[in-house]
């Protein structure tokens, strides 16, 4: 039975390209469900589908950002901007 791999060898350029294409879908998401009405039940079970896309979407990208490592100096002090 085949495993999964639980390492990649991602570079920085393929994460980008991937935060890239689940903003793009986001997009689209949020386009699909302006759409549709919230008035008429025939559209209730895509709008559900929509925001459980959505959610995952957005999931995954948290995931994605808290991997990161930000850089902080650490002989100076932090200036935010």
């Amino acid at each position: 039975m085949p495993r999964y791999n639980k390492t990649f060898e991602l570079s920085i350029h393929d994460v980008d390209l991937i935060e890239e294409a689940l903003r793009a879908r986001s997009r689209e998401l949020c386009k699909m469900r302006r759409a549709l009405s919230d008035e008429n039940p025939a559209n209730m079970e895509s709008i559900r589908v929509i925001e459980g896309d959505q959610r995952e979407n957005e999931e995954l990208l948290g995931r994605l950002h808290n991997q990161k490592i930000f850089y902080r100096p650490i002989g100076a002090t932090y200036v935010g901007g």
